[in-house]
């Protein structure tokens, strides 16, 4: 008897419950979206929102998103290259340490592939560029050297296409005066370079991401100056195009891609200039300024938004340690 009456009661709110979904169901197509609005947040688009500040406030950082946090690696703090690794948790809010880096390093480019993060390049003394690749794992919580790129340089930009990482552009000494625009992808699954076609023109420190499948390199250093520049390459045919260059000249730029765009903040003697292209259009919109002048500042997407991390508020310094947050 005490296991019917169990039984029924289990009935009884089972259908108590169907009730309820077959009403909220049967709700027209403007209520239900209303309810749906009411229990997600509303997102604010083409605005800027503050993270906790960088730890240790440091120029040319690289960041890149590994299971869910930004891992900011190295940088500059003033007097020297370091080999921090800083790590931001977006959903807390918080930031931790990670392993060091092996040796002090500034300019690098960064790239994730299958939960490894990879570190290309940069420079050690601040003087001269290396060819160093370091791969981090975090199970073991440890850096291992990998093969080292064909070509050494810092300020170059790495992008992931179909698991394969593209290094392009960089300085190959510096002085700023020697952009190269050589391009190399790296297969981590072999562990082997490639040289592929190089960039038309060769510039550094700009801004780069993945928009469907093709690569988009805008801006940066060339022959000493900031460039307007914007070219995309198509790894299936080996080939660079020009695009709509940026309106604004710019160099050691924030920026990375979200969606159909290619969002650039910032640069070239420090400035809040926020713009986006769009490729099926190419296409430059003018955004919302960020709220603090920045160059040279550490650049990662997570989850749509892109974060700009630390750098100079303006040519020279002072390093800052803001962590400005832009949701398109």
């Amino acid at each position: 008897m005490a296991w019917k009456r169990i039984m029924s009661t289990r009935s009884i709110f089972t259908t108590a419950v169907l009730a309820v979904a077959l009403v909220g169901a049967s709700l027209p197509a403007a209520a239900q979206a209303e309810r749906v609005g009411k229990q997600v947040p509303a997102v604010n688009h083409n605005t800027w929102t503050s993270g906790a500040p960088l730890p240790t406030p440091l120029a040319f950082s690289t960041a890149a998103v590994l299971k869910n946090e930004i891992y900011v690696v190295g940088g500059n703090d003033g007097t020297e290259e370091v080999a921090d690794v800083q790590i931001y948790n977006p959903v807390t809010n918080t930031w931790g340490t990670g392993p060091s880096y092996p040796t002090g390093i500034g300019s690098a480019s960064s790239a994730v592939v299958k939960n490894i993060l990879y570190v290309f390049g940069g420079s050690s003394d601040g003087v001269n560029p290396t060819n160093a690749v370091w791969a981090y794992n975090p199970k073991t919580k440890a850096w291992t050297a990998t093969a080292a790129m064909p070509t050494a340089r810092w300020g170059s930009e790495a992008v992931v296409e179909k698991n394969i990482i593209y290094v392009s552009g960089g300085q190959a000494n510096a002085n700023g005066q020697d952009p190269v625009a050589n391009v190399e992808s790296y297969n981590p699954a072999t562990k082997t370079w490639t040289e592929e076609a190089p960039m038309l023109v060769a510039k550094s420190q700009g801004a780069a991401g993945l928009i469907g499948t093709t690569i988009v390199f805008a801006d940066g250093g060339n022959s000493g100056g900031a460039t307007s520049d914007n070219e995309g390459y198509d790894a299936a045919t080996n080939a660079w195009k020009s695009l709509a260059s940026d309106p604004t000249t710019r160099d050691g730029n924030c920026g990375g891609s979200i969606g159909p765009k290619l969002y650039v903040v910032g640069g070239d003697g420090g400035n809040t200039l926020t713009e986006s292209f769009q490729l099926t259009k190419n296409k430059w919109t003018t955004l919302a300024s960020a709220p603090q002048s920045n160059m040279f500042s550490a650049s990662a997407v997570y989850k749509g938004q892109l974060y700009c991390i630390g750098g100079w508020a303006a040519f020279g310094g002072p390093i800052i340690n803001n962590v400005q947050i832009y949701q398109p």
